[in-house]
């Protein structure tokens, strides 16, 4: 009955049109449980738009599990779910029973309630750094489990618990042609760059990026015929070791601190996302069903 209310004034937001203009985003998408029943499709870009027909990713596979089901962002476009069974079963390849998926996007997508800026269009998941090996955990066991860090010194190196099965399933993750970029925490970009002796093109992909320590971030290109999907522009040319380096060469040395101008204006607090900020189709996607 509580989902129904809620349901029930989102529809009357989006009507209204002036209201939804005010509305923070994340309240109204926050709201949906469900997918909508259209097309599948991805609206917008990745951290700031929507997605049509999102299916579910089933909470537990033969080669995956979902994590923190509370959270209801086991969703994401038919593409994403293909890839994730994909993926989850190259992990047995190299020791793993599968992988233990964390959030990908909420039921049509759109901004989140908490946490992530991007994961808005269907197109983005969060695959956790800890083996699955035990694929028959409780949805108790998945609040509760916490996946591991694999970083040392704030992120310049990776620890011991790194091993050449995170590097095998990375390299299976970058080579897959759905994939356009995947973030890493710089040190483990590094040490991939050292350990890998075979073609180096996959490395393209792997961009380092704060946090991104207990998971990794897999963000799909738009699927072809999507037309009102907008790419991330692709990463730059060459396997990105160099610009990896210089990252962590920035964490064991920070460079000093630039100078503040007394009197530059203090900055802005962001913005929250509102309806009127999505793409037009967004309205009809918390409308549907």
């Amino acid at each position: 009955m509580m989902y129904r209310a809620v349901a029930a004034f989102v529809l009357s937001i989006c009507l209204a049109g002036s209201a939804a203009a005010e509305q923070p985003a994340k309240e109204l998408f926050g709201a949906m449980r469900s997918g909508s029943e259209q097309h599948a499709a991805p609206l917008g870009s990745y951290a700031r738009g929507c997605v049509a027909g999102a299916v579910q990713l089933p909470e537990t596979g033969p080669t995956w599990q979902a994590m923190r089901l509370s959270r209801n962002r086991n969703w994401g476009h038919p593409e994403t779910v293909a890839f994730i069974e994909r993926l989850s079963r190259h992990a047995r390849s190299f020791g793993w029973n599968g992988l233990y998926i964390g959030d990908m996007s909420q039921p049509r997508g759109g901004p989140m309630l908490s946490g992530h800026r991007s994961h808005q269009i269907g197109l983005d998941a969060d695959i956790w750094m800890r083996p699955a090996m035990n694929l028959t955990l409780s949805r108790r066991q998945r609040e509760n489990l916490s996946s591991v860090s694999m970083r040392r010194a704030e992120g310049a190196y990776v620890n011991n618990d790194w091993t050449p099965a995170h590097h095998a399933i990375l390299r299976a993750a970058a080579s897959d042609p759905a994939v356009a970029r995947i973030f890493l925490f710089p040190g483990a970009k590094v040490q991939m760059c050292n350990d890998e002796t075979g073609d180096r093109t996959w490395l393209r992909k792997i961009r380092p990026w704060w946090g991104h320590h207990y998971h990794f971030h897999v963000r799909l290109k738009c699927p072809r015929g999507a037309r009102n999907c907008t790419n991330q522009d692709p990463p730059p040319a060459g396997d990105g070791c160099a610009e990896a380096q210089k990252w962590v060469d920035d964490i064991l040395n920070p460079p000093p601190p630039q100078p503040v101008d007394p009197n530059a204006p203090p900055p802005r607090a962001r913005r929250e996302l509102t309806l009127a900020d999505l793409p037009q189709q967004c309205r009809s996607v918390l409308s549907a069903n």
